[in-house]
């Protein structure tokens, strides 16, 4: 064959090849699924993701939105589109049409809708709601049927191993809000039900295989709806645990990614290389000396080697996280987010994906996790704080890791000069460096940690001490389900599948229902009854949602706590003393006790404070006097 016969040839081929390409072009997935109008960006970007669907180019003809520009990624599986939806837009079903080269084409249906509620209407979790945080899986077992769902990698339920899944579900939650709620808590937060199809230890949630879709053991979209809707009827905010920074391995998009730095270190996974683990420190955000070398591998490191450590740099990745929240948000009618690791990805990304969600819902709450007993680095992160760096987080919330600490520190250590309750009182007292004090979340414990029974060595009264303080405290109160009926992992401290135990009473077979109070032994029955009255006051209480705190340095094993507004002052006492103590008021006659008469909040007894208070036993004491 001549020269110019085989090139021709070869053109003839490749043609023909392409137009068979172009002619089996499809669609397998839009994300967003669907948009809104009404929002003060007006812009979204789809990314559509099928067979050579980037070798395709869009159209859309539909009044009131223009698509200002497309990407072709480089895998020719991806398309990326810019859209801006004016005011004149209405509700309904938008077309895309996607022309080959060949000119076939095909058609999407694109639903774009009219928002129910306005931005204003979204209101977030505060200082006058108290979180049950529940682990889903562990909680309760609503519906049986959803334990075993075929075609997902991992299949087994075994309740008594502590990494396998259980089998709660998000209709164990329905079923049990009316527990939640006559509690006294307000606002919920589960840990992700996102779907996570790996192989192992799926139950937790934080290695996400979809980030539009729920995990079919623990229900649907429309179940995960109605949990909000329900939550919402029982006067209960819900927070949803998101991930910006990781996904799992077994994610939709690991066997085809768009970019070749839609992940970090992706060449390294590409080839099969074992992966870039974070060195996990987190000070090289603010480390005026941290090497380039730490701060890269801080937030481009893998937190662990099943999940992958996301691009935030990559537009279209970043784009794609904050339209994701954005979608939850609006989709669920949320009262919140929980932001999981927040101090690993790229910080500059954190601070525009909190800023554009403030800025669309400037009622709403986020809270970041930052797992670190510097209260320095716990102030970087909220916002309003003056960074030397000039940082802005937009960042209303933060997890208070050194006052938790401080309080178990406090309640297990003897009282000397610089041990005991002391280390309490200092903690309490760095919050001149916080922007608002009053936004962070304090705990005693979570689903990463041990249990706050635990970690008090099993001791009844210091744990009611414990409560009284995170409920009392200038802060957003978190408490982990099961610390109200004293669940521990004591046999096995630091044993996560151990922390995150069952709920008793969510099994249709447990011999124990702390639900309906059956079978409880007599401290958890106990505990029970004093959290919920806790929490049934302090929903009330103007005082502590939103009064000054005046608090007077430890002495003789007691620590007093005021909380005070003009309608109602708030009266802590912290007693070590194991034996009967006369506590001498004349110290505290700035706050005008003498002669005043106070409610005791758990035994509804009245008392008229003179120039001692008789402590008959060491525990918590809970005074409040209404303003006459």
């Amino acid at each position: 064959m001549k020269i110019g016969g085989l090139i021709k040839s070869i053109v003839l081929t490749a043609m023909l090849f392409l137009i068979v390409t172009f002619s089996t072009a499809q669609i397998d997935r839009v994300e967003p699924p669907n948009w809104w109008l009404g929002f003060k960006n007006s812009s979204v970007q789809l990314m559509i993701y099928g067979k050579d669907i980037g070798t395709t180019t869009p159209s859309i003809l539909y009044n009131g939105v223009t698509l200002e520009a497309f990407h072709r990624a480089e895998s020719p599986n991806y398309l990326f589109m810019d859209i801006s939806i004016s005011e004149i837009a209405s509700p309904g079903r938008m077309e895309i049409v996607f022309t080959a080269l060949d000119g076939n084409e095909i058609t999407y249906s694109y639903p774009l809708n009219q928002r129910e509620r306005s931005s204003k209407e979204f209101l977030g979790f505060n200082a006058s709601d108290v979180v049950y945080l529940i682990t889903p899986d562990r909680f309760a077992n609503g519906d049986p049927e959803l334990d075993v769902v075929p075609g997902l990698l991992e299949k087994r339920i075994d309740r008594k191993d502590d990494y396998a899944r259980h089998g709660g579900d998000i209709q164990g939650m329905i079923d049990h809000l009316d527990y939640i709620s006559e509690m006294g808590f307000t606002a919920l937060w589960p840990t992700p039900l996102l779907i996570n199809d790996m192989p192992r230890t799926s139950y937790h949630g934080y290695a996400m295989t979809d980030f539009y879709k729920v995990d079919p053991r623990f229900g649907n979209l429309e179940k995960y709806k109605l949990l909000s809707k329900k939550a919402s009827e029982n006067g209960i905010k819900l927070i949803m645990d998101q991930v910006a920074n990781h996904c799992g391995t077994g994610h939709w998009w690991m066997s085809d990614l768009p970019f070749k730095d839609w992940i970090n270190y992706q060449s390294d996974y590409e080839k099969g290389s074992a992966a870039m683990i974070t060195n996990h420190q987190r000070t090289v955000n603010q480390d005026l000396y941290a090497s380039q070398a730490d701060k890269d591998l801080m937030n481009n490191g893998w937190f662990v080697p099943s999940m992958p450590d996301l691009n935030q740099e990559n537009t279209f990745m970043a784009n794609y996280i904050i339209q994701n929240s954005i979608w939850w948000i609006e989709t669920l009618k949320l009262g919140g987010i929980r932001q999981d690791t927040y101090p690993y990805p790229d910080k500059a990304f954190m601070s525009r994906w909190a800023g554009k969600i403030m800025d669309e819902y400037p009622e709403f709450n986020i809270v970041g996790e930052e797992w670190s007993y510097n209260p320095l680095l716990v102030r970087y992160w909220q916002q309003g704080v003056s960074n030397s760096d000039g940082y802005e987080s937009n960042l209303k919330t933060t997890m208070d890791f050194p006052l938790q600490r401080a309080l178990i520190e406090a309640l297990n250590e003897e009282e000397h000069w610089d041990s005991g309750w002391i280390k309490l009182y200092k903690g309490l007292a760095n919050d001149f460096a916080y922007h608002d004090p009053s936004s962070i979340l304090l705990f005693g414990d979570n689903h990463d940690m041990d249990r706050l029974f635990t970690q008090l060595n099993e001791d009844f009264v210091k744990t009611k001490m414990a409560l009284a303080f995170i409920l009392t405290a200038p802060r957003i109160p978190q408490i982990y389900y099961g610390t109200e009926v004293l669940l521990s992992n004591t046999e096995n401290p630091g044993d996560h599948g151990l922390i995150r135990t069952d709920f008793p009473g969510g099994w249709e077979k447990d011999l124990v229902n702390a639900f309906k109070g059956e079978g409880l032994n007599k401290d958890q029955k106990e505990m029970q009854d004093f959290t919920r009255k806790l929490l049934n006051y302090r929903k009330q209480s103007s005082a502590i949602h939103s009064g000054k705190t005046v608090h007077f340095a430890p002495k003789d094993g007691v620590y007093i706590i005021f909380r005070q507004d003009r309608d109602e002052t708030v009266m802590l006492v912290l007693n070590k003393n194991e034996k009967p103590f006369a506590l001498n008021l004349e110290r505290y006659n700035e706050m005008n006790l003498i002669g005043t008469r106070f409610k005791n909040v758990l035994s509804s007894e009245e008392v008229i404070l003179k120039n001692e208070l008789q402590l008959k036993e060491k525990g918590v004491l809970l005074l409040t006097k209404k303003s006459e």
